[in-house]
């Protein structure tokens, strides 16, 4: 047996190849878009790729099915309660299919979506006990996937909820305890709440430290397994719908247009959104003005697809050398419509110094002065862009509480008419949402450096 574990640390998210060295045929689950490494790595072990399997519409990545397939001629297999407008192949509950002596079974596991599936994996055709199980989103290491993403069009939380039940409680528990799990996601992803940043674990392991693989009623796994769920980045849905559909095949070799002052103009005069991927700190001692900084070093794909909107032309300002890079990264979530780079940042706004913009960061000092202030014209208004999950730590007293994965939408519930200073747990989310309200027209906002970390270790009040 071949297997090979891909990891991407911006989304979280794993894939699989799987494969029989003596037949030469192979399998890719959960693949991401640009997939190239999977054909790279078929070839170099004598592989070819038969089959790619998804174990459910993803709603966080766009899954290269239809780019492998294409390169391949691979067929694309999906749970049969999936329907899709390109040709899929069906796979049934307890549905064998034979790479050769490796034999991959299919579980049905639905919660996390209707049409979830899980992969059992058999080094050999006899063997009584799996290898492992690619558990997808219905099993994570840590945790479950989430029943009340709005992926799932036409279900509620509720009914998925029950339906994720069965699957972790009876089904899943079902296994032997020396059956490996391999989930499609780790710590980070916003398709649970408690991950581990373990890549790979056991069922034993699962059943013994996993809070929802504990008996429980219904009842309880549903409060359990939804209460404290990280708002889901709006783009979500849109992904969960575009991977159903039969859509152009992503070309990763595509160069990125590098723009002149004249190109840049112009893409700008049309409603271009400048993306400024540089660490917060270079964005902060100077940027363009209007620019939203996403740093390229981070959770970029996912953050960008928070703050961005998919149909956006885009401009990037990247890191030297990294422009493709981030092109391909925004790729990875279905946001296509990047016009181009700007080649030079520092000397475009060295040239250009009417067009550059500083931003304002804070200390906790400064912050805790400014909330002192007996002028309530200076006192700002304290904005926390954490999680839900994230403020059972606390909260520094008086602040609002919008996740940055609202932000967008919720702009209009940050108070007007009063300064702003924006924080997160270490100062990285801040500085994307502080560039998101002064994109929107609320110039007068701060982040807080090092976030609600530093504030407590400078034994500021913290409310809870």
């Amino acid at each position: 047996m071949h297997f090979t574990h891909h990891y991407l640390d911006c989304l979280s998210q794993a894939s699989y190849l799987i494969g029989d060295t003596t037949t030469g045929q192979a399998v890719v689950v959960d693949p991401r878009r640009d997939v190239q490494e999977y054909l790279d790595e078929a070839a170099a072990n004598g592989l070819r790729i038969v089959g790619v399997i998804n174990t459910h519409f993803h709603a966080d990545f766009l899954s290269g099915h239809l780019e492998l397939a294409q390169a391949t001629g691979a067929w694309i297999g999906y749970g049969q309660a999936a329907q899709a407008e390109f040709e899929i192949r069906s796979l049934a509950d307890g549905e064998r299919i034979a790479l050769g002596d490796v034999v991959l079974e299919i579980m049905e596991t639905p919660g996390h979506t209707p049409e979830s599936i899980s992969v059992l994996v058999y080094e050999h055709a006899d063997d009584e006990v799996a290898y492992g199980i690619l558990t997808g989103d219905a099993l994570f290491i840590g945790d479950v996937g989430r029943p009340d993403l709005l992926a799932s069009i036409g279900f509620t939380a509720e009914e998925l909820g029950r339906q994720l039940y069965d699957t972790i409680q009876r089904k899943m528990m079902s296994l032997p305890d020396a059956v490996r799990v391999f989930p499609a996601h780790g710590a980070g992803s916003a398709c649970g709440k408690n991950l581990s940043t373990e890549r790979q674990s056991t069922i034993g392991e699962q059943r013994a430290l996993n809070y929802a693989c504990q008996p429980m009623d219904e009842r309880t796994f549903l409060e359990l397994v939804t209460a404290g769920q990280p708002s889901a980045p709006p783009y979500f849905v849109y992904d969960a719908i575009l991977n159903r559909k039969e859509r152009e095949v992503y070309d990763a070799d595509k160069p990125v247009k590098a723009l002149n002052d004249a190109a840049l103009d112009a893409a700008l005069a049309r409603g271009a959104v400048l993306l400024d991927t540089r660490d917060a700190v270079d964005f902060a001692a100077g940027h363009l003005a209007g620019a939203i900084n996403v740093p390229a070093d981070g959770r970029f794909a996912e953050t960008a697809g928070m703050v961005l909107r998919p149909e956006q032309d885009v401009v990037v300002v990247a890191p030297e050398g990294r422009e493709s890079e981030v092109t391909v990264r925004l790729a990875r979530i279905g946001f296509d419509h990047v016009t181009g780079y700007v080649v030079d940042v520092d000397v475009l706004m060295v040239a250009h110094v009417d067009r550059v913009e500083q931003a304002s960061r804070l200390t906790p000092v400064q912050l805790a002065e400014l909330i002192a202030s007996p002028t309530a014209d200076d006192v700002p208004v304290v904005l926390d862009v954490r999680n839900i999950g994230e403020l059972e730590s606390g909260h520094i007293p008086g602040s609002i509480h919008i996740p940055l994965a609202e932000l967008a939408r919720r702009a209009d519930d940050v108070p007007a008419g009063r300064p702003v200073v924006v924080y997160c747990a270490g100062g990285w989310r801040s500085s994307v949402a502080a560039s998101l309200l002064r994109q929107t027209g609320r110039h007068d906002t701060s982040d807080l450096l090092g976030g609600f970390a530093a504030w407590q270790a400078m034994r500021e009040p913290v409310s809870v």
